[in-house]
């Protein structure tokens, strides 16, 4: 695959947004430190972002001998996002600033089966951004667990969902009148941590979700693959048996159909664990409480999930795995299973391959999603489309006033 630098120079511009608006101001030479790049290319990715009305110059800094460096500062209006995550009953909101920072969250019961799914969730997300704040609003990201066309278009494939191209991106814009990106929810967790979190620091790398399914992002070169069609990363439908449980995919034997939420729920009543009417937290508080069955079962589940991903690992070679997603809420009863198996069934160059499991909110997926619309101002591969361009012009328009201000 060859290499994009332009992607590269595109996702640093994002992170310095993130890194001003998390610390607060900071010097050119301050930021190169933090962000690991060289101090022209500092220089310059700067000089763009205060021409194009996103960050100010501000005070100099305190000299410790020689010429004082001049501090730089986010310019606060510059926008906000809305990012969405939806699932089978919930959708998830959060408003975030340009610089990725939550700013207010939700939560809303929601029902993916109704007929009226598309009006149900346009009217949820209209009020939703009526309470918002007074920057301009850039656009709205939404994640969803399944397959989807194109960013910029959103026709949508979900098993999880019942859906099957459904026209999420043309119905939502032509709704609310502002620009919607589209994207599968783990890869909109993937450029999330590539923008904000521990992929920052890695140009390849894999970010695995567990919770009521399992899937993966894949970061290449500092790139998230999408695939042919946007299905890249569906891991949980690889076949680990050739006689298993029903999937949801309508195939038996999947990854997901052994360690899925539904799953361990199914057996852990199945052992007698927990109740006919109990559900995960049940598990989780039975292993919590060492209940033996129950930590065996997070277990079993921890092992098929080591062994399937160091074959991923043999494929792509990533620097770090990530874990997230709920399922992490009991990954210490997971991990029992899940390094032995992990390491033992990696070849011997492989098996120093680092693991993070963060720590989990399902506001996560929301900000994933939001994500995709403060990644799309300085996205060099145009993977957005038109919706990308509708972004960038928004932009434009509201920072063109800023860029010609002196502080």
């Amino acid at each position: 695959m060859a290499i994009r630098p332009q992607a590269r120079t595109d996702v640093n511009r994002s992170a310095i947004l993130a890194h001003l608006g998390a610390h607060g101001p900071a010097s050119r030479a301050d930021l190169a430190r933090a962000l690991a790049v060289s101090p022209a290319l500092m220089t310059q990715l700067t000089k763009d972002l205060i021409a194009e009305g996103l960050l100010l110059e501000l005070e100099h800094s305190p000299s410790q001998g020689g010429r004082p460096a001049r501090m730089l500062g986010l310019v606060s209006t510059a926008g906000r996002a809305v990012g969405v995550k939806v699932v089978a009953d919930h959708v998830a909101f959060v408003e975030v600033g340009i610089d990725g920072t939550m700013v207010r969250s939700a939560s809303e019961p929601f029902d993916a089966s109704a007929s009226t799914v598309l009006a149900d969730l346009t009217m949820l997300l209209r009020r939703f951004i009526g309470g918002g704040g007074s920057a301009p609003l850039l656009g709205i990201g939404v994640g969803v667990p399944g397959s989807v066309d194109r960013q910029g278009n959103g026709l949508v494939d979900s098993t999880q969902l019942g859906w099957h191209q459904v026209p999420l991106g043309a119905t939502l814009r032509r709704e609310l009148a502002l620009p919607v990106i589209v994207e599968n929810n783990v890869n909109a967790l993937a450029i999330a941590e590539r923008l904000y979190g521990v992929g920052r620091q890695y140009e390849n790398f894999l970010v695995v979700t567990i919770g009521t399914g399992v899937g993966a992002g894949i970061v290449v070169d500092g790139v998230v693959l999408r695939g042919s069609a946007g299905g890249s990363g569906e891991i949980g439908h690889i076949p680990v048996a050739d006689d298993g449980p029903l999937c949801s995919c309508g195939n038996h034997g999947c990854l997901e159909s052994f360690i899925g939420e539904a799953s361990l729920v199914r057996v852990a009543r199945g052992r007698g664990v927990i109740g006919q009417q109990s559900g995960i937290s049940a598990l989780r508080a039975a292993a919590d409480a060492d209940d033996a069955e129950a930590t065996r079962i997070f277990s079993e589940a921890g092992h098929l999930l080591g062994r399937t991903l160091a074959g991923i690992v043999h494929t792509l070679d990533p620097e770090i795995v990530i874990v997230l997603g709920e399922g992490t809420a009991a990954w210490k009863h997971w991990s029992y299973g899940f390094e032995p198996a992990l390491r033992s069934s990696l070849i011997p160059s492989r098996r120093g391959v680092a693991v993070a499991v963060e720590t989990w909110q399902d506001e996560s997926w929301a900000q994933g999603a939001a994500a995709l619309v403060l990644a799309t101002p300085f996205d060099a591969d145009d993977v957005a489309g038109d919706q990308g361009r509708l972004v960038r012009e928004r932009l434009v328009e509201q920072a063109a006033p800023q860029a010609g201000l002196e502080p």
